[in-house]
């Protein structure tokens, strides 16, 4: 190569406009979590451990042999099924079928949303004070201003370009009621804002209701402006088949429908038919939203006994703890007793005082952490 060939030194790399990955920062306390005698209870991800329903495993399977391209837009089916599960889950209505579009996993498409909006330079994106921490990636890739608010007066006269939303949140497990909600859909179309509201933890809601932005009670029926990002990754533990999609307005899901298609991104034919079932079919739902709920009740009580205060939690996959002290403090506290959790501090500033720690793990290790919180 001669030493006018561009490469990575010269170039920048994009690697360089993002903060350390996360997880990598906890490395030396899942060490110490893994060498406790009776292994580590790893509750710091929230990736699923139970078994895929065999419904849906069958629906993979009966298409494995098709060798066209699948359409970006997916299955006429699928989308039927998303507008159907919307409504008879969340009572979303008004959801056309062609304003729904499935993304290869909601990572994927929140990382990808502010540059697939042709956002960058000066606009702003807004997301949440503590936070998962992709809504800041992907607003960071695009190029864009970041601002963690909560409150719209936090705004101030701001004019933001994409407003992110959480609710159920991760990680807190906060869930935004209705007048919360319809407030940023008034605020956001008097300044011209997309407002992308990520409820992948709608179907588990605990201590409240949980709501959609698209709920007719939020925005009267009219989805003008507004998105919504689903994951079938939780409820119906399709974490590893990168199955979720995108809906709302029509415009807009044209838009990154237009896009997508030139850039080849594009759902699985057969992962688009597991996501049909899945889609269609509640009881394996119901049943998985109910062995979270078991083991809700058990890393709850054991936490209170061991001296930790739950904060917000009211929905989601989460327990948001803490013992007031830094969270990598409790970090190391819990380490000790062979349990690893994520801290506080991976979701923003505000929260370096709690740790979050996930209900995503088996009813024997569930069980272990319980065990081992009491018994300290």
């Amino acid at each position: 190569m001669s030493s006018g060939s561009p490469n990575l030194t010269t170039r920048g790399r994009v690697s360089s406009l993002l903060p350390d990955f996360p997880w990598d920062t906890i490395a030396d306390a899942k060490r110490r979590a893994e060498a406790h005698p009776d292994g580590i209870v790893d509750l710091s991800v929230g990736t699923p451990v139970d078994p895929v329903d065999p419904l849906i495993r069958a629906a993979l399977a009966s298409v494995s042999e098709v060798p066209g391209y699948p359409a970006t837009h997916g299955t006429p089916e699928l989308r039927a099924a998303a507008v159907d599960a919307s409504k008879r889950r969340y009572g979303i209505t008004g959801i056309a079928p062609e304003a729904v579009l499935p993304v290869i996993g909601t990572k994927e498409l929140i990382a990808g949303l502010p540059r697939l909006l042709g956002l960058g330079g000066g606009d702003l994106v807004v997301i949440p004070e503590v936070a998962y921490p992709t809504y800041e990636v992907g607003a960071l890739l695009a190029g864009t201003r970041v601002l963690r608010a909560d409150g719209l007066t936090r705004l101030g006269p701001e004019r933001p370009a994409l407003i992110f939303l959480n609710s159920p949140s991760n990680p807190t497990g906060k869930v935004l009621g209705v007048p919360h909600l319809r407030k940023v859909v008034e605020f956001a179309r008097e300044r011209g804002a997309i407002v992308a509201s990520d409820e992948c933890y709608l179907g588990l809601a605990w201590d409240e209701p949980a709501v959609s932005l698209l709920d007719p009670e939020v925005c009267d029926g009219d989805h003008t402006g507004l998105l919504v990002i689903h994951s079938l990754s939780k409820t119906s533990n399709l974490a590893s088949y990168r199955a979720g999609f995108v809906a709302g307005d029509p415009a807009l899901v044209r838009e990154l429908l237009e896009v997508r298609k030139h850039s080849g991104m594009i759902v699985p034919l057969p992962v688009q038919a597991a996501m049909t079932a899945a889609l269609g079919d509640d009881n394996h739902e119901q049943q998985q939203r109910e062995r979270y709920r078991r083991r809700r009740e058990t890393l709850r009580n054991a936490l209170r006994q061991a001296g930790f205060r739950i904060d917000d939690s009211h929905a989601g996959l989460y327990l948001w703890s803490t013992r007031g002290e830094h969270a990598r403090v409790t970090l190391d506290w819990l380490a000790e007793r062979g349990i690893l959790a994520a801290p506080g501090d991976f979701y923003g500033p505000s929260g370096t005082q709690h740790v979050r720690i996930a209900l995503t793990a088996t009813d024997e290790r569930i069980a272990a952490a319980a065990a081992r919180l009491t018994a300290a």
